[in-house]
């Protein structure tokens, strides 16, 4: 049996790194991204807490990108606001 795939239909600014999705199916979610941004250790990662460049995100072929797929994740995570699989808050900082 095949799914089909999820994809992300829109996506609007609503705060410091947070963006609201829209996905075809009519699920909408309000993702954080300041998190994993703040956790990043690769500097061009970290670039986009620059909120200029965080804004230049894009929606292409249903999935959100930066650049030229310099930062996205997989839309599935996305879909479940999980942007950070095995992350524990005893190794928050």
């Amino acid at each position: 049996m095949s799914q089909n795939p999820i994809n992300i239909f829109a996506a609007e600014p609503v705060g410091d790194y947070r963006l609201h999705l829209v996905f075809d199916d009519g699920k909408e979610q309000t993702v954080d991204f300041k998190p994993f941004l703040t956790r990043a250790q690769h500097p061009d990662i970290r670039g986009y807490l620059d909120p200029v460049k965080f804004a230049t995100f894009y929606i292409e072929y249903g999935e959100l990108v930066w650049g030229d797929y310099d930062l996205c994740f997989p839309v599935i995570d996305l879909y479940r606001n999980q942007l950070e699989h095995g992350y524990r808050q005893e190794n928050a900082a």
